[in-house]
């Protein structure tokens, strides 16, 4: 009665949480700075990702989750400590229960580490849920019932397509393409064309303001400060939505071929369902203008993005968590 319940989205570009009762009431980067000398957290989430590129030596700024998976246990924990303080406090009465999101194609290694790490963070009991299984049931779909309901999550690290049926997912394809691959895809073709090195983060904006799957109307042009790789001077120039459509082409790509991977291994029944009712377009990625009209064009199946797609998932995890007497026997052994 008095524990919360907490359903956790550890992506590795934001860490979302759900508290019962309040929805989503934390998102921020999941980036730490460390200090090099002493090995101490100086920065978690927002303050960490405001240092991204701009720190001395002497602090280290990094993404401790990576494609999906945990890349730095130790700083990955203090990380989820530090979050799940921020929400229920610093000494709760009560340990929480957590549902922690994980990308499907994960090995029993990776998912244990991400148990490990939320009991170590302070969890009295942990559970873990496919991420694609969370963003449908996050977005609103009917997943308990005996129909076919696609979904296509696009995170940071990673892309799933699921198709899910009664609780559980019957068919699915991952990539390890996701918004830092495309960002890198940005990144090197302003690189290439233009002789000018930008970071990630005007690379991120780029993708925001500018980025398109598909060609607009309207090109959309904004100015971008970088490095002359040449003169190793400052330069500005002007990058147009064309540009930023191309550069990203390729990863895109990987990602509707996930979906149509998805598609075929579909069984016939449950596909005509998806037809019926199209697929659900869930993360962050989710927010690039027209990525819903690219995957319907390339596979011939209705596509809408999700409403609030990047908190899909912590959603899901929340309500599954609150489900659990239903959803237990559908989550993957630890």
């Amino acid at each position: 009665m008095f524990e919360k319940q907490i359903g956790i989205d550890l992506g590795t570009v934001n860490i979302l949480v759900y508290v019962r009762g309040k929805g989503v009431v934390l998102q921020e980067p999941s980036v730490v700075a460390i200090s090099v000398r002493d090995n101490r957290i100086v920065a978690v989430g927002n303050d960490a990702s405001d240092m991204l590129g701009r720190v001395p030596e002497s602090i280290e700024v990094s993404r401790p989750v990576r494609d999906g998976v945990i890349a730095d246990y130790v700083v990955t924990e203090a990380m989820l400590r530090y979050f799940i303080r921020k929400v229920i406090g610093r000494n709760p009465l009560f340990r929480p229960q957590i549902m922690m999101s994980t990308p499907k194609g994960v090995t029993s290694v990776e998912r244990r580490a991400v148990y490990d790490a939320a009991i170590q963070a302070g969890a009295k009991e942990a559970f873990l849920i496919p991420e694609p299984l969370a963003a449908a049931y996050g977005a609103g779909l009917p997943i308990h019932t005996p129909t076919g309901n696609m979904v296509v999550d696009i995170g940071g690290g990673t892309s799933e397509a699921a198709v899910i049926s009664m609780n559980d997912i019957v068919v699915w394809s991952s990539v390890r393409v996701g918004g830092n691959r495309i960002d890198r895809a940005i990144i090197a073709y302003i690189r290439r064309k233009y002789n000018l090195v930008i970071g990630e983060q005007t690379a991120e904006e780029l993708k925001i303001n500018i980025g398109t799957a598909l060609p607009l109307e309207e090109e959309l042009t904004m100015e971008v400060r970088g490095i002359d790789q040449v003169e190793g001077l400052p330069k500005t120039i002007t990058v147009t939505s064309e540009e930023v459509t191309e550069a990203i082409s390729d990863s895109l790509g990987a990602i509707v071929t996930a979906a149509k991977q998805t598609l075929e291994k579909t069984p016939p029944e449950l596909a005509s369902d998806i037809i019926d009712r199209g697929m659900a377009l869930t993360g962050g990625g989710a927010q690039l203008r027209n990525i819903d009209q690219l995957l319907t064009r390339e596979t011939g199946v209705p596509c809408y993005v999700a409403e609030n797609p990047i908190a899909c998932v912590a959603n899901g995890a929340g309500w599954a968590l609150e489900n659990i007497e239903v959803m237990r026997r559908f989550l993957p052994p630890i």
